[in-house]
């Protein structure tokens, strides 16, 4: 396809010519499997995704397989698409998308799922899986969000649930086989449902009773009863790229980076990511050196970073890092550390790396008190903050970030006025080291979510607050922190809050809500100046769905879940006793300390070695 002129109508042309550094391309063949690996949102944000690359090099090895990047065309570029009749098309080789064999969307967030219906309609489509044929591609969906698949059940023809580089490639082997018998649909679907991991939406009927949901169950015999997750166990020897794309227009995370494990072993109550990718599974410091290695030489890039849910916990990651930056250190290549625990912070590290690059830090104390950090069982007190930001301040440190969240359950005011107490130390600490030390104010960041109760948590039985509690919270807030000039606070939307709440609790009946919303002009709903708020309240009435019994209704334990039909491998006794451990606001040890009992063990055998 020609699309240079296009390209001169839009605001940033670099989001679609492709051909970046490293970037793939290879020569069209008969019998080739076309894949279009789908991003629901824009080329910025899409490049900044680690699953893109891993996904991206691992299938573009198959000499025989050609996966290219589709991303969610900005407004202006979808207007001049859709006034020209340009349809979706790939990075690579500009070929439309309909054209492809696969196309396989990253279920990210719950926001994106408007884009990834007005993506197939711009592909030329139908949205529907029950009417595309033989002649549309598979449509594949996976991802975080994919534990909860029922909202987009209608749309989509396969889920990954769970870890999908080893499924992704059987899943392939058989498409082949299908492609090249030239054999029905619902043929090659029925084939894969014994893949581990692999749901089939359509071969399953939810049921309801007097307007509540009751159930999910399989329609078909090859469908089964239980979908279990799969799981990569060895990191070391699973596939990661050892180079990577390197954006033309500025991505949100640009530099490289490495994961160096899955999973996290703390058990915060209200995390998703935490207890779906149980359990740990590590890579080993030499496999992170030679990835490291291949990837800085491979990109040129100044920044590698250590990505995982919690990388201070990795068991090695003192000499792991002492190890990048002497070896890095010349190169003045410096190590970012996303995601830091404050009681496992070795200021060992911090010296470090402060010696090579100053890289930024993150704190996420989650809760101002610590009742409610209790309560949602982060294992942190506020000695561990301050000394953790003492430290910091102490080895030239001027900006750090606070992470919040309000809403959880329990809360009351006096968690909400911890929130600003303990900003506030942070703060008087910076002042209280010597006036030497102190090269400027101190530039603290306070930025507050809103909880969202989520599949597989232990407060997924929980409600949210209505928007509007969530407005007042925030105005509280906002207000008592108009007091402190060094300290910028930050929030996020309520409304959006709210619709993300009840897609990820939601059932099949959503699809319905999804598609009337979609209808109506609703995508980029995760960005503030597209997201309409009535237009979705206006869909879920068009659909006869009350909001607030999805959002902010609190289930019994022996209600039927949306969800009860996949298995993330942990049991619903579990989640139900750390609930009420909640409530009382008892302590569950870290994992690494003894077993819980989560039912990993026992659901994956020899799958816990932590």
């Amino acid at each position: 396809m020609q699309i240079d002129y296009l390209l001169k109508q839009v605001e940033k042309p670099s989001r679609y010519i492709g051909g970046e550094v490293n970037s793939v391309n290879k020569e069209i063949k008969e019998g080739q499997v076309r894949f279009g690996f789908a991003f629901p949102d824009v080329y910025e944000v899409g490049m900044s995704f680690m699953g893109l690359q891993i996904l991206y090099f691992l299938l573009n090895e198959m000499e025989d397989v050609f996966c290219e990047r589709l991303f969610a065309p900005w407004t202006d570029m979808e207007k001049v698409m859709r006034d020209s009749e340009t349809p979706l098309f790939t990075m690579e080789s500009r070929t439309p998308a309909g054209e492809l064999d696969i196309i396989g969307f990253t279920l990210q967030y719950e926001m994106s799922y408007s884009n990834i219906l007005n993506m197939m309609d711009l592909a030329g489509m139908p949205v529907f899986a029950k009417d595309r044929d033989d002649s549309h591609p598979i449509v594949i969906a996976g991802g975080p969000c994919a534990f909860n698949p029922e909202p987009l059940a209608d749309f989509v023809d396969v889920v990954f649930i769970g870890d999908s580089e080893d499924i992704l490639l059987e899943f392939i082997e058989r498409f082949k086989i299908h492609k090249a018998g030239k054999t029905a649909k619902d043929e090659f679907l029925k084939s894969i449902t014994d893949i581990p991991g692999i749901y089939v939406p359509s071969f399953y009927e939810s049921v309801y009773k007097d307007g509540i949901y009751a159930g999910t169950k399989p329609i078909e015999k090859e469908a089964p009863l239980l979908v279990k997750k799969n799981m990569v166990m060895d990191l070391d020897n699973s596939y990661f790229p050892l180079k990577q794309i390197i954006p033309y227009a500025d991505a949100v995370h640009d530099r490289a980076v490495v994961e160096i494990f899955r999973g996290c072993t703390r058990g915060c109550r209200f995390c998703h990511a935490g207890m779906v990718y149980r359990p740990v599974r590590e890579r080993s410091v030499e496999k992170i050196a030679e990835i490291t290695e291949n990837i800085i030489e491979n990109t040129g890039y100044e920044e590698i970073s250590l990505a995982s849910l919690s990388t201070s916990d990795h068991s090695h990651i003192k000499p792991l890092v002492e190890m990048l930056l002497d070896r890095y250190e010349k190169e003045k290549v410096g190590i970012s550390l996303p995601s830091l625990r404050l009681d496992s912070f070795p200021i060992e590290i911090l010296e470090k790396i402060q010696s090579v690059r100053k890289t930024g830090l993150t704190f996420a104390p989650e809760a101002g008190t610590q009742r409610m950090r209790d309560v949602i069982n982060k294992g942190i007190d506020e000695k561990d903050l301050m000394e953790s930001v003492v430290n910091a301040f102490d080895l030239g440190w001027d900006t750090v970030k606070l992470y919040f969240m309000i809403g959880l359950p329990t809360e009351t005011n006096e968690d909400l006025d911890g929130i600003y107490d303990l900003a506030k130390k942070v703060v008087e600490a910076y002042y209280r080291m010597p006036r030497e030390k102190r090269r400027r104010k101190p530039r603290i960041t306070v930025s507050v979510s809103n909880f969202v109760p989520k599949a597989f948590t232990p407060f997924q039985w929980e409600g949210q607050d209505e928007p509007s509690v969530f407005n007042d919270k925030h105005m509280y807030l906002n207000k008592l922190f108009k007091r402190e000039k060094a300290i910028q606070f930050n929030y996020h939307d309520s409304d959006t809050s709210f619709i993300e709440s009840i897609f990820s609790r939601g059932d099949r009946r959503l699809c319905d809500v999804l598609h009337r919303a979609w209808l109506s002009g609703c995508k980029f709903d995760s960005w503030s100046d597209y997201f309409d708020y009535e237009k979705w309240m206006n869909a879920m009435e068009e659909s006869g769905l009350d909001p607030l019994a999805y959002a902010n209704r609190i289930f019994d334990y022996g209600q039927a879940l949306p969800w009860d039909h996949i298995s993330a491998g942990i049991d619903k006794e579990f989640l139900a006793k750390e609930n009420e451990k909640a409530k009382m606001g008892q302590l569950t040890p870290d994992c690494r300390q003894g077993c819980c009992n989560c039912g990993i063990m026992t659901n994956y055998r020899g799958a816990c070695d932590v």
